[in-house]
């Protein structure tokens, strides 16, 4: 297997990873479109425009939502399929060490290992390929359109989004270092129950020590839901303030004339397609960090079995793009 995570998704597809991003791209150009539509909207229902100038407009943002939702689609299952030709291939490549090892020379703690790995620890790496270099590319990219397009409406309202979510660039990594360390004991964990449940030793110490295993696992797991959900609620108070800023400058902007009542719909919507992209962007950081503690234990074990006879079971599709 490769050192890193990404060396594993290149190896998954270097084509497909690219068709990906060319998708993203298109998908991402397109995003302040609505925006500037709902703003022309609002203004030409305010100053008494023609119905039929409205409807138009309504129309053609109807037809570009649903545009931008069938790119989504399609992204979104090419996204699923190369996450399950990953996960195929993980899974596959496990069997296939475990079929051509000498059964009486195994030991539980490999075959426990294998088990894990086959029926737990291939799915989250594997999953994560599909959106390993779309999705930041994507998020980014929205982030920047909207980001711009809010700045060249009114450049004081976009600055006051913009502070709210400074704070989370401190916050937000060293959360998840901590969950990553969380993460790893996990896995850890769950390896040791399934080699316990793999032995068969039916004594009062074996039972107390997977006794002991299971409240592990329990406790980890909470710790990990209590900086998640922490971290989502500082997240989610960043961005009411967003909020609370948009309607305080906008506000003052349309009391004084200075702006449209239409420009402080599109900072609403506008922030709204900031925060999503945001989460997301913030969602796949985690993702990242947490698949690779997973991947470089998935390689570690790896490492014991792998032989110079082994066959490595490759899915359809993949095979063209593997290194060599």
């Amino acid at each position: 297997m490769p050192k890193s995570l990404f060396g594993f998704i290149l190896i998954m597809g270097r084509r497909h990873q690219f068709a990906l991003a060319v998708i993203s791209i298109v998908l991402f150009v397109v995003e302040a479109a609505p925006l500037e539509l709902q703003r022309r909207i609002v203004n030409a229902a305010t100053a008494g425009a023609a119905y039929r100038v409205i409807l138009l407009l309504a129309l053609g943002y109807l037809g570009l939502v649903a545009a931008e939702g069938t790119i989504k689609l399609i992204l979104n299952i090419y996204r699923g399929w190369i996450a399950e030709t990953a996960i195929l291939w993980l899974r596959g490549r496990t069997l296939a060490t475990s079929a051509h090892q000498d059964g009486s020379s195994v030991e539980v703690v490999a075959e426990s290992i294998q088990l894990s790995i086959v029926l737990a620890e291939a799915e989250p790496v594997g999953g994560f390929v599909g959106t390993s270099i779309s999705e930041p590319l994507l998020q980014v990219g929205i982030l920047l359109t909207v980001g711009g397009y809010l700045i060249f409406l009114q450049p004081l309202m976009a600055l006051a989004i913009a502070v709210v979510y400074c704070p989370q660039f401190g916050f937000v990594p060293l959360m998840q270092s901590a969950i990553n360390r969380r993460i790893g004991t996990k896995v850890s964990v769950m390896r040791e129950i399934s080699e316990g449940m793999m032995e068969h030793v039916d004594t009062d110490e074996a039972s107390a020590a997977q006794a002991q295993r299971i409240q592990a696992l329990f406790s980890t797991n909470m710790s990990i839901y209590k900086l998640k959900f922490t971290m989502n609620f500082m997240m989610n108070l960043m961005i009411q303030l967003g909020y609370v800023g948009i309607f305080v400058l906008g506000g003052y902007y349309v009391v004084t004339g200075k702006t449209e009542i239409g420009t402080v719909v599109a900072f609403l919507s506008g922030l709204s397609k900031l925060t999503d992209p945001w989460s997301a962007l913030v969602d796949w950081y985690r993702d990242l960090k947490a698949t690779q503690v997973k991947y470089a234990l998935i390689r570690d074990a790896s490492k014991v079995a792998v032989g110079s006879s082994q066959i490595v079971v490759v899915p359809p599709g993949v095979k063209s793009s593997l290194a060599t």
